[in-house]
């Protein structure tokens, strides 16, 4: 296992004793988040059940050894069956539903996979918890701030309607309404997480704007900006959103958890031009300047959350400023990147496709 990925998260705040030899389900463990997620599981010394469809040796759960720690189950969330399988089979006392297709350029091209993907593979889940109800005590499903769509009023609470328009936000608005019906209709323990933009080391989806814009940084190219540069977000790290992840896993149980949705978020909304520039300053690259294509389509121009509930409740804070999850980040893409992107022989510059899973 690797006991060092998470050294800076605060994990005082949870109880070992809680998760000691706990059965745990993670879906979308070989997922960047997921991967995150398991490591500190396995820190906690949880017994943890992933639930994968394919092998990919560039998923950080591979990576770093973990996927030796963990009992793994073959199967995709679009088949009911491995899901039942994995929670009867290996008698699962919580699960972390992380499991989903997150590319919002994918889902505009090619929805029909988002939609089997994050709102069946949901319903399948759920329902698979519900009949085996007497095991499964505690689920954590993550939504996502894209679930709220587009609202008039900043910062997005959780009292807000969820009226997601876009492929992927449709796909996490429904996501999020499946979740709230089965606590109201069955009470399942269930509570439900909505982050902002996660960041961090090990995410390979070079279309999201932090690990494009460090890749291109790199490379001594000029950073792509889809949009016109003035599209508000907030980013939370990696670390931050598993405390959220596991502070809501210790307290799903309590009265006034159990069935509520909760943001997470750093509290720092910023323009996409304003990251870039955060990112070319801490690299010491600012004197290569972004490109700006305005051909976004299909995405919400300013959203951010408010975190409030998520402080009273749960005593969650976001404990990573920008700059120094930026300042992770970027280790680990340089450690990550630079054999790929230099040639050892003559150090000269060598962008050769790199192996990346979608």
């Amino acid at each position: 296992m690797n006991t060092n990925s998470n050294n800076n998260l605060a994990t005082a705040k949870f109880r070992q004793d809680f998760w000691k030899n706990r059965q745990v389900l993670v879906t979308g463990a070989a997922g960047f988040v997921g991967a995150h997620l398991v490591d500190e599981l396995l820190r906690l010394q949880a017994k943890v059940v992933v639930l994968i469809r394919d092998h990919n040796p560039q998923s950080q759960l591979f990576k770093s050894g973990n996927v030796e720690q963990v009992t793994l189950v073959s199967g995709d969330l679009e088949d009911y069956w491995s899901i039942e399988r994995a929670l009867n089979e290996h008698e699962v006392d919580t699960v972390f539903h992380l499991g989903a297709r997150a590319i919002v350029g994918a889902a505009n091209r090619a929805p029909l996979p988002i939609f089997e993907s994050n709102i069946r593979g949901t319903y399948n889940l759920l329902e698979a918890c519900r009949t085996h109800e007497k095991l499964v005590k505690r689920i954590v499903v993550a939504s996502s701030d894209k679930a709220y769509g587009s609202q008039p009023v900043l910062p997005y609470t959780e009292d807000m309607p969820l009226i997601g328009r876009f492929p992927y936000d449709v796909s996490k608005t429904c996501t999020d309404l499946l979740a709230q019906s089965y606590f109201h209709s069955f009470n399942l323990p269930i509570a439900i997480s909505r982050c902002g933009n996660i960041f961090g080391g090990g995410d390979l989806n070079w279309s999201r704007i932090i690990p494009g814009t460090i890749r291109s940084l790199l490379a001594g190219e000029s950073p792509i900006i889809r949009s016109d540069g003035t599209y508000v977000r907030d980013y939370i790290y990696v670390k931050d959103v598993v405390h959220a992840y596991l502070s809501l896993g210790e307290a799903v149980d309590r009265p006034e958890i159990k069935g509520q949705a909760f943001n997470f978020g750093p509290a720092r909304p910023m323009s996409v031009l304003e990251l870039v520039d955060i990112i070319a300053k801490t690299m010491k690259l600012n004197h290569i300047k972004p490109s700006i294509q305005n051909t976004a389509k299909g995405e919400i121009r300013d959203q951010y959350l408010s975190s409030k509930k998520a402080e009273t409740l749960l005593g969650w804070n976001s404990e990573y400023t920008m700059e120094r999850g930026l300042a992770e980040t970027i280790d680990w893409y340089r450690a990550y990147l630079e054999p790929e992107l230099y040639n050892n022989a003559a150090g000269v510059i060598n962008m050769a496709p790199i192996n990346i899973p979608v």
